[in-house]
């Protein structure tokens, strides 16, 4: 018991250290009930804030909410032969006598939620699921719309400050959040142990024999080279909390050399297409960076050999620094215009609450972040959760949740792609990182 204590302390400093197909279905344009609130008037660009009320009618009100997730929470699983998320979203209408609602789903990913809300906002879902580095932009396109009221109290209530920070904006709250949203790292425990996972150089420099890969790691994808600059002291945005302060990534030439040689280094391999995983069950890779979605696969494929942990430290011109990785949150959001936006706001709370990121985690291994599940046994001996609590805790950064973010990602993208495709070279590789961080810096949003 004093073991699952300290885990589920350590569960709970998860939520204290983050600062992160298409859509189909339209809305019934006849639909009608409730009426939305108005919108704040101290914040033009602040969106439209949703409450819900307390009036209840004696007789059900018909109600019709589109809803969108991503694919997975809408495949049969054990116990729920349509999916989780429609599971969910009818057990929210039967403690819901005073509404009678009838669902539509969509399929859209997290990541791409901004994408599919801001293409046409009244015609997208009334509630959604999105990744929180987007609220920015559906913010600046009327898409999401800020909590208020006693929905914004019960938020704030069952998730940590820092959590409740990663769907604020300017000084609003916008969604629910369900989970974090970060990577760390996977290993087969025949090939390395607790101690030699802790550093990059050393997990490089051991010989786990032919045709064996030592490390894979996505490269030339920005949301995780970025943990290479980190390691050597790079800023984005200062804390990355004020947009006019720019970058120091573009200084950082020798984490460019370092990652030059470390590319084409035959026990290194950039991963692209989830083919890490086929090497695991193979045994021919000792390490792989990803997150909790791959879980399920990499334990199947390394058996009793399946081992996670924070991401390790690395060496880049004699002074070693721990890599970090951008750490976030996922959350339900809900859209300003719904018809429904009492019901709206309601659903956004339950498929973000308690039972809803327990049935998740039983189904999916999404680790929830609910301060009521801190003492889940369930999640006393995950691997997976200690790996996240570990990343969270030593090796992350809040990933910034400004405006000014869309200026790295093409960048960071370009440089990991150049890197791999030999492009960039120890001889130009000064010029590269310079031109990496202006256009970071650029104004050109």
């Amino acid at each position: 018991m004093k073991k699952m204590t300290k885990l589920m302390a350590l569960l709970m400093t998860l939520v204290l250290v983050v600062g992160m197909m298409s859509a189909c279905g339209k809305k019934n344009d006849n639909l009608s009930g409730t009426t939305p609130t108005e919108a704040p008037t101290d914040d033009a660009n602040a969106g439209d804030e949703v409450t819900p009320t307390d009036d209840a009618s004696a007789d059900p009100i018909d109600v019709e909410l589109l809803v969108w997730g991503p694919q997975e929470d809408q495949a049969p699983a054990e116990g729920y032969e349509q999916g989780i998320l429609p599971a969910l979203c009818e057990q929210f209408n039967e403690l819901h006598p005073e509404w009678n609602i009838k669902f539509t789903y969509g399929v859209c990913g997290e990541d791409i939620a901004k994408d599919e809300v801001t293409k046409d906002v009244e015609a997208a879902a009334d509630v959604f699921m999105y990744a929180n580095d987007q609220i920015p932009v559906m913010v600046d396109a009327g898409a999401i719309a800020r909590i208020g009221g006693t929905a914004l109290d019960t938020i704030k209530a069952t998730n940590s400050e820092s959590m409740v920070t990663s769907v604020t904006y300017g000084d609003a709250v916008y969604g629910v959040p369900f989970t974090s949203n970060t990577w760390f790292m996977y290993y087969d425990k025949s090939k390395f142990t607790e101690d030699e996972v802790k550093s990059l150089d050393t997990m490089m420099a051991k010989d786990l024999g032919d045709g064996v890969t030592n490390f894979a790691f996505p490269l030339s994808n920005s949301w995780y080279i970025a943990a290479f600059y980190y390691a050597a002291g790079g800023q984005l945005f200062g804390d990355g909390t004020d947009g006019t302060a720019g970058n120091t990534f573009g200084e950082l030439t020798d984490v460019t050399k370092y990652l030059v040689d470390l590319a084409k280094n035959p026990k290194f391999s950039n991963e692209t297409d989830g083919s890490s995983i086929a090497k695991f069950q193979d045994g021919k890779l000792g390490a792989y960076c990803s997150g909790s979605w791959d879980a399920a696969a990499i334990k199947e494929a390394l058996g009793d050999n399946f081992a996670a942990t924070k991401i390790p430290t690395v060496t880049i011109n004699g002074t070693e620094g721990q890599m970090k990785s951008f750490a976030g949150s996922k959350a339900i959001g809900v859209n300003p215009t719904s018809e429904f936006p009492e019901v709206a706001v309601a659903l956004a709370l339950y498929l973000g609450g308690e039972e809803a990121q327990l049935a998740r985690y039983q189904t999916r291994q999404i680790i929830p972040t609910h301060t009521a599940l801190a003492g889940n046994a369930e999640l006393a001996d995950d691997v997976v959760a200690n790996a996240i609590v570990a990343e969270l805790t030593d090796a992350s950064v809040a990933q910034p949740v400004l405006a000014e973010m869309a200026n790295y990602w093409t960048p960071a993208e370009t440089m990991g792609k150049e890197i791999v495709q030999g492009d960039v070279t120890a001889d130009n590789a000064e010029a590269k990182t310079k031109a990496m961080g202006d256009a970071m810096a650029s104004s050109g949003l």
